[in-house]
């Protein structure tokens, strides 16, 4: 039992740095800068300020120009065209930017992080075209990257002569003088770009790191495997493939056929949803009413069909049809399956989809093709052997009673399986229809039928007369009622740890032993004003933080204290992994309590806001209505990141002060992660 606990806890470790991974491979945006010139219509004879200011990636800085060139990083510099419209006065300066020692330069630099602004004096001679070139250096200590930029500038100004109307001299500099650049011309840019950042890359990293994303792709695919919606697939195609093929051959040539639809449906889809849905579609697959409600009908039709209720069979006039045509009807069979098989696991490999998904961002579109296929080829592999496997129990003697009874057995797995997919649909949109005691109790009589059935004590359609029970069955029910036993002090409020990602959250539990001393041990909150959506939205184990970024800085910045983001969900088993797993551990709770202002940013929380709230992304052009989607879009902008659970500590600049950690239930390494960033917090202040 713990040799199982200890691999599944490394794949799912795999998984975990698949997602992380999906943060690094980003195509890294460049700042975005604008230029303007004060006064916008300068006099004559006068001197004008040239205005160069750069908003900055998270997690990214600038270094200014006020430091040693001679220390190593590049000092930001400004390359003019020759005018007679202007004279150059003095050198590019820039304003307020930080200083700090740096370590590896040996030698003290100034730099830029979030925002960053320049200045360069002109005396102005006439109308006229400023025009030349911005170097710069952009740098990240979380990621150990430096990348070399060079920006086209170009402005247009028209002089006053002294002659004329003064008045003009105040008019605002955003009307004519103001204009946003990224690149001039966009093709030599990315010239310039690709050149610069190969000097930080070693030949041959690009194709070494594109061979290392689809081998975490593919180990992904593997750990995907033991998701509660991916799993309890394995019966319904053993159960589809079963008595199917009349051959050896015709069994293997259908279960290639049947990896192989697998493959093409992950990739063609997948990559399809990239181009067009991003993959924002994903959650919505994971989370919506709607096709969490779909995939509770499949599972309990599939359960009551295998507990024997009814076969789940062709009409009659298309097994005529597919006999008349049983290459083409076979085909399409196999194909429907998997089909279905895609449709079900993908609300709950969604998330890791989601992260090969986002690579796409930018255009870049091989990257995700490739990791969509390295994940499909690894998902496919064991159902393609399993599609085998049925045609060799056909050959076993006496295969039917035994084979029926493993079906009924996955008959139970399936129905208490089904209400997961209810309960998420339940939390996301606040129904209250399956509370955490309602969840066990269902589970309990569930499982508890179970036991009753391998003890022989219920019997079923199909069954075969059973006299006496064999030593494993025995075993089997034994373990069955044992876990019966362990789900029972749930309903006063256990923690159960082994079920914290499918059970509903402790906050749903109608009644809980130490509930009031847990709540009670939280400090305050910080704000004397209403927290948002805390009706409809808690933190569990007594943590008072906050549902609204904006609403949780303003508290860090008053409590003088980093600001974690949690970027959860009601659906994300893991993230409920990490609260019951590693939240509940007491250095930990203490230092989420005590040491940080917490905001919990729930993905999926379709509570629609405002008009006045709403806005349309950068990222995909929509509008961003509902909590859910603005936590989302602003997760994926921001960080470049669209996995759950996702750890994210800021300052009060809403700086990074650690780099952002994924699902881990490392509570040592999560501590580490805490106390880092806190140390890194007091150094800045």
């Amino acid at each position: 039992m713990n040799n199982s606990h200890s691999w599944t806890k490394n794949l799912l470790l795999i998984l975990a740095f698949l997602i992380s991974l999906g943060t690094q491979a980003q195509i890294i945006s460049p700042p975005q800068w604008t230029i303007s010139l004060s006064p916008a219509q300068p006099q004559v004879g006068e001197e004008a300020k040239l205005i160069l200011q750069a908003q900055i990636p998270a997690g990214w800085y600038i270094y200014g120009t006020d430091f040693d060139p001679d220390l190593g990083p590049l000092v930001t510099t400004l390359i003019l065209d020759e005018s007679q419209a202007f004279e150059r006065v003095g050198d590019l300066k820039e304003i307020e930017g930080k200083k700090k020692f740096d370590e590896i330069f040996e030698g003290d630099i100034t730099y830029f992080i979030k925002e960053g602004r320049f200045e360069q004096t002109l005396k102005i001679n006439s109308s006229g075209m400023i025009s030349g070139v911005l170097e710069y250096q952009m740098c990240s200590d979380l990621t150990g990257q430096c990348i070399n930029y060079e920006e086209d500038i170009e402005l247009s100004f028209t002089a006053v002569g002294l002659e004329e109307n003064t008045n003009a001299l105040e008019s605002d500099a955003s009307d004519e003088g103001e204009m946003i650049f990224n690149q001039i011309d966009s093709e030599e840019s990315s010239k310039k770009e690709t050149a610069v950042i190969t000097d930080f890359e070693p030949e041959g990293a690009t194709e070494e790191s594109l061979w290392g994303f689809m081998v975490l792709a593919f180990l992904a695919g593997l750990a995907a495997l033991l998701t509660p919606c991916v799993f309890p697939m394995i019966p319904m195609t053993v159960s589809f493939f079963t008595g199917r093929a009349k051959s050896r051959s015709a069994g293997i040539r259908q279960a290639f056929i049947y990896g192989l639809s697998i493959i093409g449906i992950y990739t063609i889809a997948g990559t399809a949803v990239s181009a067009i849905q991003g993959p924002e579609f994903a959650n919505w697959l994971a989370t919506h009413w709607l096709p969490n409600l779909f995939f509770f009908g499949i599972f309990i039709v599939f359960a009551l069909a295998f507990l024997g209720m009814f076969e789940i069979t062709l009409p009659s006039s298309f097994v005529n049809k597919v006999d008349a045509k049983a290459e083409k009807g076979g085909l399409a069979g196999i194909f429907f399956m998997a089909f279905t098989l895609v449709l079900v696991s993908f609300s709950c490999t969604g998330p890791i989809v989601g992260s090969i998904l986002i690579s796409s961002a930018g255009g870049e579109l091989i990257k995700p093709i490739l990791g969509m296929f390295s994940f499909s080829l690894a998902f496919a592999i064991p159902f393609t052997l399993f599609a085998i496997f049925p045609e060799w129990m056909n050959r076993l003697p006496k295969s039917g009673g035994w084979l029926n009874s493993v079906k009924v057995v996955l008959g139970f797995l399936e129905l208490a399986l089904a209400f997961k997919f209810l309960s998420i649909a339940d939390l996301v949109y606040h129904w209250g229809i399956l509370d955490r005691d309602i969840f066990l109790i269902i589970w309990i009589v569930i499982f508890g039928a179970l036991g009753l059935y391998l003890l022989g004590k219920i019997r079923l359609p199909h069954d075969s007369p059973l006299e006496s029970i064999s030593v494993p069955r025995l075993l089997l029910a034994l373990l069955t009622f044992m876990f019966v036993v362990y789900m029972i002090p749930g309903l006063w409020g256990a923690p159960l740890k082994y079920l914290s990602g499918y059970l509903p959250p402790m906050s749903t539990q109608q009644f809980q032993i130490g509930e009031a001393s847990s709540s009670a041990s939280s400090e305050a909150y910080v704000l004397d004003e209403p927290v948002k959506y805390a009706d409809i939205l808690e933190i569990p184990h007594g943590i008072k933080g906050y549902f609204d970024y904006n609403q949780a800085l303003r508290a860090a910045k008053e409590a003088n204290k980093p600001l974690l983001i949690d970027f959860t969900g009601h659906g994300c088993v893991n993230c409920r992994k990490m609260e019951e797993n590693v939240w509940v551990n007491p250095e930990v709770l203490r230092r989420l309590k005590e040491d940080f202002v917490m905001v919990a940013l729930y993905i999926d929380e379709r509570l629609e806001l405002p008009e006045s709230e709403w806005y349309t992304s950068s990222y995909d052009g929509k509008v961003k209505k509902t909590l859910g989607k603005q936590n989302a879009d602003f997760q994926i902008t921001r960080f470049q990141n669209n996995a759950q659970p996702y750890y994210v500590i800021l300052d009060h600049e809403e700086q990074l002060l650690a780099k952002p950690r994924a699902y881990d239930t490392d509570i040592q390494g999560f501590i580490e992660f805490l106390d880092g960033a806190k140390q890194e917090f007091e150094l800045r202040n």
